[in-house]
């Protein structure tokens, strides 16, 4: 169990970047949400405000007002992610680092240049919410468009919780209807939507509520790509 922070994580992040990936990863295993402010190369909304706060163009990079932190390194993060959100260590699944990097850049690879270079765009007033969690192939094909739309989101994770949530909507290992776990982040995102299904967006400035990946792209393109 973790406890969610009382102000926002600020997470400085590429959606193509393997280092960026693990905190991610991190951040769905703890269940914390973060608010992400994308950092494309060649991106000019808050790339220059990252260098300007932390001194380098290096990602990712995390700030917790909750304690006045600001850091870099992809291993550093996760580990004080799990200390201070979760009073523990980080598990021996983070702690392969060479072996999971080389998958995590091989992953990027596959997907060429998605999520890494900026596109001109136009900056929503406030940001957007999206529910996801890291390992959904679905969810990262949004994620890679925010990226290089420089379009700043609330990442809400809605992660598995237990093993009755592995495998596909339509395919899980436990047969039936689903029932999320009460009180869990995915009971309140079903009770929102009516589906255990992300990517889920929200965009509070034109008050557009969205499933399907393809779909979000789409409204994506049409209402900020230029």
């Amino acid at each position: 169990h973790s406890r969610q922070p009382a102000q926002p994580l600020r997470l400085y992040d590429m959606e193509g970047c393997p280092y960026c990936r693990v905190v991610r990863e991190a951040l769905t295993a703890l269940h914390l949400d973060a608010e992400i402010l994308p950092c494309p190369k060649g991106g000019t909304r808050f790339r220059p405000e990252a260098v300007r706060i932390g001194g380098k163009a290096q990602f990712p990079l995390l700030h917790d007002p909750n304690n006045n932190t600001l850091m870099y390194e992809s291993a550093d993060i996760v580990d004080y992610l799990f200390q201070t959100y979760a009073g523990r260590d980080v598990p021996s699944s983070f702690r392969d680092r060479h072996g999971k990097q080389v998958l995590r850049s091989v992953a990027v690879g596959v997907r060429g240049l998605r999520g890494l270079r900026a596109r001109p765009s136009r900056a929503p007033e406030q940001p957007l919410h999206l529910w996801s969690f890291e390992a959904s192939p679905y969810a990262r094909l949004v994620r890679e468009r925010l990226t290089e739309l420089e379009i700043p989101y609330v990442l809400h994770i809605v992660g598995k919780e237990r093993w009755q949530d592995v495998g596909p909507a339509v395919l899980r290992l436990k047969p039936g209807p689903y029932q999320p776990i009460e009180g869990g982040k995915r009971a309140l995102h079903f009770a929102r939507t009516g589906h255990m299904q992300v990517p889920y967006l929200e965009d509070p400035n034109t008050d557009v509520r969205m499933l399907e990946s393809a779909a979000i792209i789409d409204y994506l393109e049409a209402t900020y790509a230029r």
